[in-house]
């Protein structure tokens, strides 16, 4: 794979977004939008928007899920920050593979997701030279991509 790929979370409806693939993290990453814990039927879970087009709300998908874990998350400058993390199905490449994923707020970031070192040790080699190995969804998805915040 490419050093970015075009992905997918079926389990929970996002069919396509980009993604970095991050050899130095260790543990996916995924933008979630308005996060809240809650508690059913005395398990911890979690709600979250998935805005999978970059720059936009368009297309927002509402996510709940069971939390699996909580882990302390160190950035490449050094910032620790703790993080829920989830299990989610990962549609990379011609595959659909489970990833351990933490859920953040990656505002400041160019890709809604990053996929980690856990989900490649399942196969995968990344060419850092190419991108878009796996190849890319139709143009009108593309574009879709595109659109600004305000939905133009």
């Amino acid at each position: 794979m490419g050093w970015r790929e075009w992905v997918g979370l079926p389990g929970v409806g996002v069919e396509w977004m980009k993604a970095k693939i991050d050899t130095g993290a260790r543990t996916s990453s995924l933008h979630a939008f308005d996060l809240a814990e809650f508690e059913r039927d005395g398990e911890s879970w979690v709600s979250f928007e998935v805005h999978p087009w970059q720059r936009s709300a368009a297309d927002a998908v509402r996510v709940e899920v069971p939390v699996h874990d909580r882990r302390t998350v160190r950035s490449s400058s050094g910032h620790s920050e703790d993080r829920v993390v989830v299990r989610l199905d990962l549609r990379l490449l011609d595959r659909v593979v489970p990833a351990e994923v933490t859920l953040a707020r990656r505002d400041e970031m160019g890709f809604r997701m990053l996929v980690g070192r856990e989900v490649l040790e399942q196969g995968y080699v990344v060419d850092v030279s190419s991108s878009y190995r796996g190849g890319r969804p139709g143009r009108a998805v593309r574009r879709s991509n595109r659109r600004r915040v305000d939905g133009s």
